[in-house]
């Protein structure tokens, strides 16, 4: 009886570890080799906008190849173009790309090889005085709305970082009003060669078929006591796609503390469940660079919306034809009766990731398997442990040479 308690406590032990060991070692090993290049092609005469470039980052695998490119020729846009060949390239007509941005002035070749695109394009910035302090832009009257930051307006700067294993795009730009005189808007593009994390929060889990998108509001005069700000940006796709907004709930929020779920917009093929494309984020934003958990403020996204034309961006009108379908989302950033306003702060900053193929999800952490593992394997030792003592007594006193007297 004790060897066969003994041998089953040893076995739930050594299935439970074995678990643990299978998920930990559950990891992405999928690299692509990552490349860089600013303005493909470009040569005078031809010459681009003072501050304008197009970025693009060549992500090589096995047998395909993921292309980003990313502009602020007009509003932002981030393009991911992935084809089934090595040997696809970038192709640019400059003169037309540079003077109306026509469609077919950007290629990717050969179009035969394409399988998937998608563009991500930030459009607006939208500023609200939150009287109720609600925090939701849809409850808040039209009048409380200032006119919006039209970001196909904004006058950009570009800066490209290469290292080992990361290549980081930081576009900042300003408007010329008086709430911009010392704030900017910046959004930071990254992409990697595999899977990892990044340091600061939210710390979403990547691969080396995502790229990430940061994106900070800093030093902007608020044009109301209680305002409050949401982000607008559209996605452009071609036919034959369809998007939805799913969200899903965690039990583990070691990486992004407090916050239990994520958002992820994701496009399929019609009548079909699988994933071709993503953007994912956590429903949260942060009021400074470097945040503690003081400064996490939940964000809430809006209903997706179809929309019946391109957003004003140099990159999707050049590269898209006929007739790509768009759709339309806000990000908003606060909680309701929260006392603090962006006036309190002058920063705000939001991360998004936008890949390919499914969005990465969390296992559990080692601190949470551990914590599990624990949890389970010392009520039943207890259990077990208290089995055999018991059994050993009884067997103890049977084992005395005298009976017992009625």
């Amino acid at each position: 009886m004790a060897t066969f308690k003994a041998n089953s406590m040893c076995f739930v032990l050594f299935v439970v570890f074995g678990a643990a060991l299978g998920i930990l070692g559950n990891r992405d090993t999928f690299r692509r080799k990552v490349s860089v290049e600013l303005n493909p092609g470009l040569s005078p005469p031809s010459v681009l906008p003072a501050g304008v470039g197009l970025v693009h980052v060549r992500g090589l695998g096995l047998n395909d190849t993921l292309h980003f490119l990313l502009c602020n020729a007009g509003a932002p846009a981030l393009l991911m173009v992935h084809t089934n060949s090595t040997r696809s390239a970038v192709k640019v007509n400059w003169p037309e790309f540079i003077n109306s941005s026509s469609p077919s002035s950007l290629k990717v070749e050969p179009e035969s090889s394409v399988q998937y695109r998608s563009a991500l394009v930030f459009t607006r910035v939208w500023e609200y005085d939150d009287i109720n302090n609600t925090a939701d832009p849809q409850q808040t009257a039209q009048s409380s709305f200032y006119p919006p930051y039209e970001l196909q307006n904004f006058l950009w700067s570009l800066n490209v970082s290469v290292n080992q294993t990361d290549v980081t795009v930081t576009l900042c730009g300003r408007e010329k009003t008086e709430s911009f005189v010392n704030g900017s808007l910046c959004l930071q593009f990254s992409a990697f060669e595999s899977e990892g994390r990044d340091e600061v929060w939210p710390s979403l889990l990547h691969n080396a078929n995502s790229s990430q998108l940061r994106v900070w509001l800093h030093d902007v005069t608020p044009r109301g006591n209680g305002s409050r700000f949401a982000l607008e940006f559209q996605s452009v796709g071609e036919s034959g796609f369809e998007g939805r907004v799913d969200v899903h709930s965690s039990i583990d929020d070691e990486y992004t503390p407090s916050i239990f779920k994520v958002s992820q917009w994701v496009s399929s093929r019609v009548n079909s469940s699988g994933v071709v494309g993503y953007n994912q984020w956590k429903p949260v934003a942060y009021r400074k660079p470097r945040p503690v958990f003081e400064d996490a403020t939940p964000c809430k996204h809006s209903h997706l919306v179809s929309l019946n034309h391109i957003p004003r961006s140099g990159l999707v009108q050049a590269y898209f034809t006929g007739h790509p379908h768009t759709h339309g989302l806000n990000i908003s950033f606060g909680i309701a009766k929260d006392p603090v306003f962006y006036s309190n702060s002058k920063y705000i900053t939001w991360t998004v990731l936008v890949g390919l193929g499914e969005p990465p999800a969390d296992s559990f952490s080692a601190l949470i398997i551990i914590i599990i593992t624990v949890g389970l394997a010392t009520p039943l030792a207890i259990i077990i442990v208290g089995g055999v003592f018991v059994w050993i007594r009884k067997r103890m006193s049977h084992s005395s040479g005298y009976e017992p007297i009625n």
